[in-house]
This record gives structure tokens, C-alpha cells and sequence, in this order.
């Protein structure tokens, strides 16, 4: 465990040695905060907890030379697969960087059952952080992402659901010893999202739809997705909707011109909208299911479309952006009783350092 906190330890110094310059800027940041939990829907099975943390940049000139980004970040955007990186020639094109670090955890039904229940998911956790580059115009952006990390007990799943349940006074699932080994994880993710229409219904009401699509790429998960997302209210924010913890789904960006709404400064606006939000995925892999990559482990025939909807309401004031949602997904394996659902709560802050 000390080993695992150490690593987070080195990758948050790491991450957060900025630039004299980049530390100066007075255009804003944005922080994103989520938590999903399937107590939201009375259960404590499948994917049962997320957490992460994502901070946005503010709006950069390109990826390669801006002195506002960390050093080690220009000396490693050569080298990704980035889109747009430094063409100013694209009219109206802004960039932010994202950096993030989460948590997931998915366990079996079966709370009291200490062996490996062969019709039931394995224990698993996924601790990472992440890197993502968005480019972005008023209706489309793209979202480059890069998350490493780590799967089985260093990612401290055991350790963070039996705290909670111990604060809650539930009981502890006894099965943690048949969890996925310690595996190195990675993903490389792309999705781009457009808003297709906007328009307004009444002096305070207005709309806009936002079509997504992408894909992911590694050992932690590889499938093709697609989706979209419907949000009618008033004062709708300029970002891109409002997403589940999903990796290519960050979406908070400041607006174009440094703020992330659409009329007057940040520290203006008032809003409030609902919105309706779906996603579809052909998985070809996923390690939560089919298991570790290069050793024998406890696995299940996992589902190869998977949909889920998501219903929520998002509330603005000032720099403030908070929402909730209910989410259903479907089955995610061939021997899963029935789809399984569970809450998601985002909280977003824009500031200036």
C-alpha cells in the first residue's frame, strides 16, 4: 500500500510543476470533480464506485511552444498523437490540456462469498491518471487522451471501499483476495464531439444537441462508442455537455474567449438546464471482464454491445457548475442478472490563479 501511495504521490509532483509563466496566467482554470456510486441505486455490485479529479487549462495558443504549459509537457507533445498541436493558420481553433487522476472499482454481487463465484464479474480496481488535449471550436472538439496506470490490489480498491463502508457501517465484501493481479494499464482514447443544432424555444428557455463518437485503445479497454446528449433550460453553458465519468468524456472547457459560457463574463451567469444522455460501445476488450492480459485470472463472457442512458439536471451560478444524473447501463455479461444503475454527481469550479 505504501508503494502505491508513494507512485501517486510522485506522479501529483510531477504533474503540478508548472511553469513561471503558466503559474502567472490570469485566464481560468477549470476543476472538475465526479463521483458515481450504485448507492444512488440501492445496490453495491458491478461497477460500484469513480472518482476523479480533472483540471482544465485555460485556453493555450498551441501544445508545442506556449511557456504557459509545464516544460515537460512541450518536450513530450511532439511526441503523442495530438490533433491541431500548433496550426494558428485554423481560424478560431483554442486548445486546453487536461490532467486527471481517478479511481474505479467493480466487484461481484455476492458480499459474504470468499471464493471466486464463476457466474459473478471479478473484484477489480483501476487506479490511473490521465492526460488529454483538447482542440476546440465553438460547435466541435476533439479530445486526444493518454491514461497509465495500474490494475489489482496496488490500485488500493479494497483499501478505499472497506473505509467507506466502515464511515457507512456496511458490511465488508469478503472476496478481495480472488481480485485481478497487479497489472500496468494503459488506454488511448479519441472522441470528438458536434454540437449539431442550437436554437431557443422562449425568452428563457433554449436547447442544443451534441453528438459524440471515438474509441479506445489498450490493455485496460478497447471498443468503438458513439452517442449523444439533448439539454434543454435556460443560460445552457458553452461546454459539451455533461458526462458520465467516462475516459474522451471530460468536457468542462473554458469558452472560446476564456470564459466557459455563452453571454457576459463567468462570474455573471445563472442556469439551470436537464439533459438526457446516451452511449453505445461494440467492447472488443475489458479488463474489469475478460480478466488480467499476460496471467491467468478469473474471468467472464463479457457482452460485446453495451448501451447506457443517462437522465440528470445541471445547475449554474457564477463559476460554478453542479449535476447529477441517474445512469442504466445494460448487461455488461452474458450470466448478469439484468443492467445494472447507479448515480453520477460532477461538480466544475472555473478560476483564475
Amino acid at each position: 500500500m505504501n508503494t502505491a501511495i508513494n507512485f501517486i504521490a510522485t506522479i501529483l509532483l510531477t504533474l503540478f510543476t508548472i511553469s513561471p509563466a503558466y503559474a502567472e496566467s490570469k485566464t481560468p482554470w477549470t476543476l472538475n470533480l465526479y463521483f458515481e456510486n450504485d448507492l444512488f441505486s440501492e445496490t453495491d455490485q458491478n461497477y460500484t464506485n469513480g472518482i476523479k479529479a480533472s483540471w482544465v487549462s485555460p485556453n493555450v495558443d498551441d501544445y508545442l511552444e506556449d511557456e504557459r504549459l509545464p516544460q515537460w509537457l512541450r518536450d513530450t507533445s511532439p511526441y503523442l498523437p495530438l490533433f491541431d498541436p500548433s496550426d494558428k493558420r485554423l481560424d478560431g481553433l483554442q486548445r486546453n490540456l487536461v490532467i486527471s487522476l481517478g479511481q474505479q472499482i467493480y466487484t461481484p454481487e455476492d458480499v459474504q462469498m470468499t471464493t471466486v463465484d464463476l457466474d459473478d464479474r471479478p473484484y477489480a480496481a483501476w487506479l490511473y491518471t490521465g492526460l488529454a488535449y483538447h482542440s476546440r471550436t465553438l460547435n466541435k472538439m476533439n479530445t486526444a487522451e493518454l491514461n497509465l496506470g495500474v490494475v489489482g490490489p496496488m490500485a488500493l480498491g479494497e483499501e478505499a471501499q472497506d473505509f467507506i463502508h466502515d464511515l457507512r457501517g456496511f458490511e465488508k465484501f469478503n472476496g478481495w483476495d480472488n481480485q485481478l493481479k497487479n497489472e500496468p494499464g494503459f488506454q488511448l482514447v479519441y472522441e470528438h464531439k458536434n454540437r449539431i443544432s442550437k436554437g431557443q424555444l422562449a425568452p428563457f428557455l433554449e436547447y442544443d444537441t451534441i453528438l459524440h463518437g471515438g474509441g479506445s485503445f489498450g490493455n485496460v479497454a478497447t471498443y468503438l462508442n458513439a452517442g449523444g446528449e439533448f439539454r434543454l433550460g435556460w443560460n445552457l453553458p458553452q461546454d459539451f455537455g455533461t458526462s458520465a465519468l467516462r475516459s474522451g468524456g471530460d468536457n468542462s472547457a473554458p469558452g472560446l474567449g476564456g470564459g466557459r459560457y455563452q453571454r457576459g463574463s463567468r462570474n455573471q451567469n445563472v442556469g439551470v438546464h436537464a439533459f438526457i444522455a446516451m452511449d453505445g460501445r461494440w467492447v472488443l476488450r475489458d479488463i474489469f471482464l475478460d480478466g488480467n492480459t499476460f496471467r491467468d485470472s478469473h474471468s467472464v463472457d463479457k457482452e460485446e454491445l453495451v448501451g447506457e442512458t443517462a437522465f440528470g439536471v445541471a445547475a449554474l451560478y457564477r463559476g460554478w457548475k453542479l449535476s447529477f444524473a441517474k445512469v442504466h447501463r445494460s448487461k455488461e455479461f452474458k450470466k448478469q442478472p439484468e443492467g445494472h444503475a447507479y448515480g453520477s454527481i460532477s461538480l466544475s469550479y472555473s478560476y483564475s490563479l
